[in-house]
């Protein structure tokens, strides 16, 4: 259990939390939220004793592990993937290194024998012999292959290293478990895994995460950070979210009626004030207007761009035809023999375990790479617009954010184009940023500008949740559910691509599949063992 204490965390002149109190407890998972700033990755690193309170306390239950998701991928380049997971638990691994070092003695005396035989008896305890097993089915299940769990950490790509630091913080049945976007760079079928191991384990987790499918699926509590204050809730993040804005409009409709109340007494007061036969009736109505408070409705500090893609024209009859498309990269198939075609209305959502293939796919069909062999035919009326997995190559120039974004901004109107920006959250002096150095968050809201102003009728959007909070995801989700020309994504966000897709494209190392449905009935679908088209 970890218990809050009136906490206040202050930097400078600035407050981050003010007078806390919260108790977490073992059998909950907890799912941390709050617009981007306000201070969730800070609150977790007060709760794992990385940063100090400027007030208050927190107490953890004497003997209690807490284990944390590291977020350095290069901390542990010169140890083993094996090792690497075992020290999730670090006294296990200390025990392991000392049993090593005195069994490694050529002259072994009797005070080594006394020493190796507490750290035997306390190895036992903690059941060591079932470490290495242990750590290897936790590797195995989230995807990183028994032939590398032996071979050093900087071997292994950075999304294989995500997999090995998760397994480290899964180890050993840590009593509290802390997590920070346990599922970036995770496959779907890493994070199906996921899912199932949280809404079983019996301690402790606090997790902060943007993908609304995972904390629905495991958050039994929301601890929702807004203006300083940290609040707890009962339930899922969709539990939540309704429950707050159903307060927030029962909050503004009592403050209605109170209005209309306030109207009336003040009519009847200045209207009976001065007649000497209701003069008793108005001053006590007068009295009843004094004791009416109008319940104070702050604001959430959450912001939402707008983000809404118009359509000049709509497509044609012939929209896209990809026929035996193929693509080999460093003597790897990435595409095999790929073939479908885009109908009127279609909202595709391409996934698969190799993320390297949408993205050759998506910069194939874009013109941006070259293709082996088969065939792509774009239908004459199209005007594709794209936004791609990286978009580093857009902001190279050293330039504002408002001299970048009037490139693709056909109105010489500064007031306008700051209007435009401001509604995409880039107010005040926020548009004389450079772009080079904006956060991916700024980045992608950049790119999304830029998407709606080529006002095109047909989007390819590769992983467009990357780098956006739960608001922006929220945002883009909405716009693309109303956008009406045709689509082809990719995104590893559950919720998105359940409400945005009509059509599912799998693509797979024999071939691909081609279903058109949602993403939920072609999961279960996938369970009936389909057989991939060739």
């Amino acid at each position: 259990m970890i218990q809050v204490n009136n906490v206040t965390l202050t930097f400078g002149k600035r407050t981050l939390f003010e007078n806390v109190n919260i108790k977490f407890t073992s059998g909950n998972c907890y799912g941390l939220i709050g617009a981007n700033g306000a201070g969730k990755s800070t609150f977790l690193k007060l709760l794992s004793g990385e940063l100090e309170t400027t007030h208050g306390e927190i107490i953890v239950t004497k003997g209690e592990r807490i284990a944390i998701l590291k977020q350095n991928h290069y901390e542990y380049d010169e140890e083993r993937i094996i090792d690497t997971v075992i020290m999730g638990n670090n006294r296990l691994y200390q025990i392991m290194k000392e049993k090593e070092e005195l069994y490694s003695h050529t002259n072994f005396t009797d005070e080594d024998g006394i020493k190796l035989g507490n750290l035997e008896a306390e190895f036992a305890e903690m059941n060591g012999w079932e470490a290495e097993s242990e750590a290897a089915t936790l590797l195995n299940n989230l995807g990183v292959p028994e032939d590398l769990h032996y071979s050093l950490m900087k071997e292994i790509p950075n999304k294989m290293k995500v997999k090995v630091l998760l397994s480290q913080a899964l180890f050993g049945n840590p009593d509290i478990l802390l997590l920070d976007e346990p599922t970036n760079d995770l496959d779907i079928d890493a994070i199906n895994w996921l899912e199932e191991f949280l809404i079983n384990f019996n301690n402790t987790v606090i997790v902060i995460s943007h993908d609304r499918h995972f904390l629905n699926k495991v958050c039994t509590h929301i601890v929702d950070i807004d203006y300083g204050k940290i609040k707890l809730y009962m339930g899922n993040y969709d539990f939540w979210y309704e429950s707050s804005q159903l307060a927030l409009k029962q909050m503004k409709e009592s403050n209605k009626k109170k209005e209309e109340k306030i109207k009336e007494l003040q009519a009847f007061i200045a209207r009976f004030s001065a007649n000497a036969s209701k003069s008793k009736q108005a001053t006590s109505r007068k009295k009843i207007l004094e004791k009416i408070e109008l319940e104070e409705i702050i604001p959430s500090s959450r912001k939402y761009p707008f983000i809404d893609f118009k359509i000049e024209h709509p497509t044609g009859k012939e929209i896209l035809m990809v026929t035996k498309l193929n693509k080999t990269i460093d003597g790897k198939k990435i595409l095999n023999n790929v073939s479908f075609t885009v109908q009127k209305g279609d909202k595709i959502a391409f996934i698969g375990n190799n993320d390297i293939a949408k993205t050759t796919l998506f910069k194939i069909l874009m013109g941006e790479l070259e293709l082996d062999s088969g065939h792509v035919t774009w239908g004459k009326t199209v005007i594709p617009v794209y936004y791609p997995i990286d978009n580093s190559k857009y902001f190279t120039k050293d330039e504002t954010i408002m001299e970048w974004i009037s490139h693709f901004y056909n109105i010489d109107d500064e007031t306008v184009l700051r209007g435009f920006l401001g509604r995409m959250l880039f107010s005040g002096d926020d548009v004389f940023k450079k772009v080079p150095v904006l956060s991916g968050g700024e980045k992608a809201r950049c790119m999304f500008s830029k998407c709606m102003l080529e006002n095109g009728n047909f989007l390819i959007l590769d992983e467009p949740t990357n780098h956006l909070d739960l608001e922006s995801i929220t945002a883009l989700n909405n716009g693309l559910i109303k956008y009406n020309g045709e689509l082809l994504f990719a995104s590893h966000d559950h919720q998105f691509t359940e409400t945005v897709a009509n059509r599912i494209i799998e693509l797979t190392d024999d071939g691909f599949i081609d279903r058109k449905t949602t993403y939920d009935n072609y999961l279960e679908e996938k369970a009936k063992k389909i057989v991939p088209q060739k």
